[in-house]
């Protein structure tokens, strides 16, 4: 009769576990390309598209680079489905002070093409319409 030794039983259990969970299925949800979702953000004074150098880039998928208000702005977008349109405009009173701003975005939202651009009455619409998008591409 062979004897097996717990050390042996142990390690086997062990072994047998890891592969189990590496065999796993993960989340359909949990899992995103790095670098899937980049938009360069440019806000110029007047209604001709802004020049592209001088922009902001914006990173999600986590929330990262040089936007001041990154994790906001994602956040704003994500809800909107990367749709800066569909960003819910901010009940906010604004003057009516007349000096346009076009802002542009351009880049990837999930991997789908985003082109964004629309000019406001002045820099307080903008915000009140993207909110926190443009907020560090602004004049």
């Amino acid at each position: 009769m062979t004897h097996t030794s717990l050390k042996t039983v142990r390690a086997g259990l062990v072994a047998a576990l890891v592969l189990l969970a590496c065999a796993a299925p993960a989340r359909p949800d949990s899992w995103r390309p790095a670098g899937d979702s980049r938009l360069m953000l440019t806000v110029g004074r007047g209604e001709a598209s802004p020049a592209a150098e001088g922009g902001t880039v914006l990173w999600c998928d986590p929330p990262r680079g040089p936007h001041r208000h990154a994790a906001d702005a994602c956040a704003e977008l994500e809800a909107a489905d990367g749709r800066i349109a569909d960003i819910p405009a901010k009940d906010v009173v604004c003057p009516m002070v007349h000096a346009p701003v076009t802002a542009h975005a351009h880049g990837t939202w999930r991997g789908r093409p985003v082109e964004y651009t629309e000019t406001f009455p002045n820099t307080c619409m903008l915000t009140a319409r993207t909110g926190s998008v443009f907020a560090s591409a602004a004049p």
